[in-house]
């Protein structure tokens, strides 16, 4: 039987890693509980409910007391009444707000952001641009800094968390339409259009969950190596970055600093490399579709399906009905997800690295403590592991960064960041394993066949416009596009 939705296997831990990711108490949030299948045991919304988190309408329902109970069904009539897409994101919103209005485990709540916060947080963020013009040739990608709480972060990321999820929840939807013969299904219409309110009820209460969780870790926008935030905007959560720093012995300021530089890092690569949010997201995407569904398994929970039971439906999810299909398409979308995100968590570890040590004393300090941040696997490693199927390993990190920083040795900062030009001229996952032999690689000269293309140009001015049949003018313009 898996723990994790869908049946996704989570990969093996890293050597390096050390045991933390297997000691972790599994109601801390970054285990899987075995009754659990999305690993959230002990949630704040769940907790203290009755059926817990392994009940999807216990962080809905509350613990159902006369007072709640007129609220209880009005909610369970909305979610049958859902006819949208694989996900009811409108429960999914309201879950994740009502997790974070919980606080989190240590107490922390959630608090509105004050003008003397906001005012630090957009010093910060401009301070560290300053720095990072000296650590890359990209330039500034923040128009605006801003300051956000944890319902503010829930709210400006939810749209990305869609874009992310959906693909991968609509594989239920159109399952659940394709288990029975043809001439059934108008017969069943109304069975399956329930399934699937229930079924996108489920995935809403879930994520929502995972997503509250979340909001009381992250401290910025693209803490899990993706841009979850509008473009342009770069965020940090002061209650967060508090709770972050609370027993670093560092002072406030310096890890706000320091988490900016993060930030405005991140929002450089993902403004001025135009193909990296597609690429990313469609690496998602890509592996979503290589799903494959066990269509028997799924036959049989439909023959035997109770309305008066939905949470059969969640012991289907439960019980793996969903595998990764073992295609080498499905295993190249994969590699090719986990090491653009590799790549980009290891060029902004070493861009900030270069940037904060000549200037913070606590700059090795903060660096090793938010690398052994992610190689515990918490809330943010284990939500994007549950919803997505993916567990960025942290030893291909640590590799990206050490290619990165090699990289700037040989080839200088403009040489390094000229890699981001196009996905093809960046190192595999191969190359993480051999950064020498990347980093040594004779590079190719354009220079030359640039001057030659410009005087061709030069010369044919005035001159009749003559078809190539070579297709050079098209391949000239080739890098713009992925």
């Amino acid at each position: 039987m898996s723990d994790t939705p869908f049946g996704f296997g989570l990969p093996p831990e890293e050597p390096d890693d050390g045991d933390e990711g297997k000691k972790k108490d599994p109601q801390s949030g970054g285990g899987q509980g075995p009754a659990n299948p999305f690993g959230f045991g002990g949630l704040p919304g769940a907790g203290g409910m009755g059926g817990g988190a392994d009940n999807p309408f216990a962080a809905m329902f509350g613990s159902l007391n006369p007072t709640d109970l007129g609220a209880a069904f009005q909610q369970l009539g909305q979610m049958l009444s859902y006819e949208g897409g694989p996900v009811n994101w409108d429960m999914a919103k309201q879950i994740a707000r009502q997790t974070v209005s919980q606080g989190t485990a240590d107490g922390t709540k959630d608090a509105s952001v004050g003008a003397a916060e906001r005012t630090a947080v957009q010093e910060a963020v401009r301070l560290a641009d300053l720095w990072l013009d000296d650590a890359t040739s990209l330039p500034s990608g923040a128009s605006t800094a801003v300051a956000w709480s944890r319902a503010e972060w829930v709210e400006a990321t939810l749209p990305a968390w869609q874009e992310l999820v959906d693909p991968v929840a609509e594989r239920v939807g159109t399952a659940m339409g394709d288990v029975l013969p043809e001439e059934m299904q108008a017969m069943a219409g109304p069975l399956i259009g329930m399934m699937r309110s229930m079924g996108g009820a489920m995935f809403g209460t879930q994520i929502g969950q995972a997503v509250g969780v979340l909001a009381g870790e992250v401290v910025g926008s693209t803490d899990i190596g993706l841009p979850l935030g509008p473009a342009g905007k770069a965020a940090l959560l002061p209650v967060n970055i508090e709770a972050f720093g609370k027993d670093l012995g560092v002072p406030k300021e310096e890890v706000r600093l320091y988490l900016a530089l993060r930030e405005a890092a991140h929002q450089r690569l993902f403004a001025h490399v135009p193909w990296l949010r597609s690429h990313l997201f469609g690496a998602v995407d890509g592996y979503a579709r290589g799903i494959k569904v066990d269509t028997a398994k799924l036959e049989d929970v439909v023959g035997q399906f109770d309305p008066q039971n939905p949470e059969q439906l969640q012991d289907a999810l439960q019980q793996g009905m969903f595998q990764p299909e073992d295609t080498p398409e499905q295993k190249a979308a994969l590699a090719r997800l986990e090491t653009a995100l590799a790549l980009v968590e290891g060029w902004v570890d070493a861009v900030v690295h270069a940037a904060a040590k000549p200037r913070l004393s606590s700059a090795d300090a903060l660096r090793e403590t938010l690398r052994r941040r992610r190689a515990s696997g918490g809330p943010a490693e284990q939500t994007f592991a549950t919803l997505i199927g993916l567990e960025l390993r942290p030893r291909r990190l640590r590799d990206a960064s050490r290619l990165w920083a090699s990289l700037t040795d040989a080839r200088g900062v403009d040489g390094r960041d000229a890699l981001w030009a196009h996905p093809d001229m960046l190192p595999t996952a191969h190359d993480l394993d051999d950064p020498d032999g990347f980093v040594h690689r004779e590079q190719i000269d354009f220079s030359e066949l640039d001057k030659m293309l410009g005087e061709a140009a030069g010369g044919s001015a005035g001159k009749p416009d003559l078809k190539k049949d070579d297709g050079s003018e098209d391949d000239s313009k080739g890098d713009d596009t992925e």
